[in-house]
């Protein structure tokens, strides 16, 4: 059996992988269009991973590039207004393009726009997670860009880096892959320095590791090594690993996977356990559900919270919040992010999740707090 490299284990045992891809890969800057090419090889990447049974989001970068030229503004710095007609023109170039070439893998391309409001504030973060996390199940692939089109310049990512760790970390991925102008981190600028050494791999962003971080080197490019670790802070937090690698080759993953160069950041914990810790003691409840003890007792086995398993519930909460649960006994034995308010949760605590539709007039989760959004604590306190 041939061992594999250290790219291709981390990328064997992701479940979830987000994929960024930077303007200046996927822009044919001669030509002001996609890289056809280019875009088909990252095609059959996914497609590839996607058969090992791996969930895959894109945050593609790209469509003011596009846009500018079809709107005809090249060459000149645009001003915002410009370059949000740039963004929303480049957008229908963009989704075409990745429909087209992932449908030549049965694959289906749904675009997903986002704001920084999006990942930022819990409601919307739930919203933008579930649509992501119900397409990823329905086999489509999410590709995912800034809503440049009605960001302010105050209110935006700025960059499609922090913008994709923001993702990994909504959704709860394993592994980001940065698809970059570079093969990794370096300990100074290797086109400015010749003696710069790649770093192969960072356990920790030390001042010493980011103080090695560079500046863009294209014109397209909004983000250079800077940007680039701050995405990996944001993603090693959310206990997600990342890879920076040269994405300009033909099948930038695969070649990654057969040894490529690149650098490794490896988080502390697990996606699941960064997420439960962030649950459990990062916020601060704004409600309370009390449980029967029926409840109490499915939910140390691991289960979702259904309201049948509900008998009150108070405070001041809506759809997302973190809300704490007590037992029978008026104990606090959870906490977890609320998939309703508390007005509809009076309504529908004590039913069986069959009759929320009836009750709400619309169809809602089946949980009240699914496991994945639950914190359990020791039950000797």
């Amino acid at each position: 059996m041939v061992a594999l490299t250290p790219a291709a284990s981390v990328i064997e045992a992701a479940r979830t992988i987000v994929i960024k891809i930077g303007s200046s890969i996927l822009v044919d800057e001669t030509h002001h269009a996609v890289n056809a090419d280019w875009l088909t090889g990252i095609a059959e990447d996914i497609a590839a991973l996607q058969r090992d049974g791996k969930n895959v989001v894109v945050v593609s970068s790209g469509a003011i590039a596009l846009g500018r030229h079809v709107l005809g503004i090249d060459g000149r710095v645009l001003a915002l207004e410009e370059k949000q007609a740039a963004a929303a023109t480049g957008q229908v170039v963009l989704a075409h393009a990745w429909s087209a070439a992932l449908a030549a893998h049965d694959i289906r391309a749904a675009q997903i726009l986002l704001s920084p409001d999006d990942t930022e504030t819990r409601r919307r973060h739930l919203n933008a997670r579930a649509t992501m996390s119900t397409l990823i199940t329905l086999g489509a692939v999410p590709v995912v860009n800034e809503n440049d089109t009605v960001a302010t310049a105050e209110i935006r990512f700025g960059d499609n880096d922090r913008l994709a760790a923001r993702v990994a970390a909504m959704i709860s991925a394993d592994l980001l892959i940065l698809l970059s102008d570079v093969d990794g981190l370096y300990s100074a600028n290797p086109r400015k320095t010749g003696d710069a050494t790649h770093i192969a791999e960072v356990t920790a962003l030390s001042d010493d590791i980011v103080n090695m971080a560079g500046t863009a080197n294209a014109d397209y490019a909004s983000g250079g090594m800077v940007t680039k670790l701050e995405a990996a802070r944001i993603a090693m937090a959310a206990g997600c690993g990342m890879i920076i690698c040269d994405g300009r080759v033909p099948q930038p993953v695969s070649r990654l996977a057969e040894g490529g160069r690149h650098t490794m950041f490896r988080p502390e914990d697990s996606p699941l356990t960064a997420r439960k810790r962030w649950i459990g003691g990062a916020l601060t409840p704004k409600g309370v559900l009390r449980v029967d003890s029926g409840a109490e007792t499915a939910l140390r086995k691991g289960r979702s919270l259904l309201p049948a398993g509900v008998t009150a519930a108070r405070g001041q909460f809506d759809r997302g919040d973190l809300i704490a649960v007590e037992n029978a006994s008026g104990q606090v034995i959870a906490n977890g992010l609320s998939a309703y308010s508390l007005a509809d949760t009076q309504i529908i605590l004590g039913h069986k999740s069959r009759e929320i539709e009836s009750l709400l007039g619309y169809r809602g989760r089946d949980e009240l707090i699914h496991a994945d959004d639950l914190v359990i604590f020791d039950a000797n306190g």
